[in-house]
This record gives structure tokens, sequence and C-alpha cells, in this order.
């Protein structure tokens, strides 16, 4: 169940996601520098953006998407999990949500982009 919202929780929050956004992986800045700008499809995507209880990699409101990208970590079955109950608790929202290997993105940004447009 979400915690309440209050005016301090709320800052803590959207600090954090600012925070994240100075600081970008090698793939998070690759795929941002392709969906910014409405470059992909002109849609508006957002970067490190709070979804409470959660901050997104990339999320694009118009359409209710959200992309993930993943390193190594996500691979150990714990962690896993706790993305499967993620994707689930975003997905009960309406937001579809897709999940990509950071060496993926560095490796083939253009496969990467037709597996978005195949789903």
């Amino acid at each position: 169940m979400p915690r309440p919202r209050t005016k301090s929780t709320y800052r803590q929050f959207t600090e954090a996601a600012r925070n994240l956004r100075h600081k970008p992986t090698k793939a998070e800045e690759i795929l941002w520098e392709f969906l910014r700008n409405r470059k992909l499809g002109n849609f508006k995507f957002r970067r490190q953006y709070p979804l409470e209880p959660h901050i997104v990699d990339f999320y694009c409101p118009e359409r209710k998407l959200q992309i993930e990208l993943d390193r190594s970590v996500h691979m150990d079955p714990n962690r896993a999990r706790l993305d499967i109950e993620r994707t689930r608790r975003l997905e009960e929202k309406g937001i579809k949500v897709l999940r990509f290997q950071n060496e993926d993105v560095e490796q083939s940004l253009e496969d990467v982009a037709k597996g978005y447009w195949r789903r």
C-alpha cells in the first residue's frame, strides 16, 4: 500500500528523481538521445520520472508507456521477482512496461527500437 503523500516525502521523491537524471548510465544517455524532443513517433518522453512509489527510467504520459533499462543486477532471481512485482503494479495502473537490457541499447539501439515497434 502506498504511503500517504506529504510535502516532505514528495520533495524527497522528486529530489531523488532529479539526482538520477544527473547520473545516467551510458545506455540511458543513448536511449534518451533517441527519445528526447519527440524523436520517436512524435511522443513526449520524460526521463527518471516519479510514478509513486517508483521512479521509472523513461515515461510517455500520452501513451502510458514506461521503458525500463536493466543492468546485469536485474538478472539476480531476487531482483527479478521485485521487477515482476513492480511491473504488475504499474500495469494495474494501465501503464505498459517495456524492459530492455543496457547492453542491448549500447550495442544495437536499432534492434531495441525495432523491438519497441513490434510490441
